[in-house]
């Protein structure tokens, strides 16, 4: 948690260090790549955004 405070720190005084964004990157991708192996892909995002937009429409009575 500390960590993310850090980056939360150095993007709100618009600090930019490619060392750190260069390890950060590694991060997200070995667990990016982590997530892929245990529960494969993982495609929500157009089926949540779908159901939400048909929930607002019948919400407001449109078709």
């Amino acid at each position: 948690m500390a960590e993310l405070q850090e980056a939360a720190d150095r993007a709100a005084k618009g600090s930019r260090d490619p060392e750190i964004m260069r390890l950060a990157c590694e991060s997200m991708d070995r667990q990016r790549e982590e997530i892929r192996r245990k529960h494969g892909i993982l495609d929500i995002g157009v089926p949540a955004i779908r159901e939400l937009r048909d929930h607002e429409n019948v919400t407001l009575g449109h078709s």
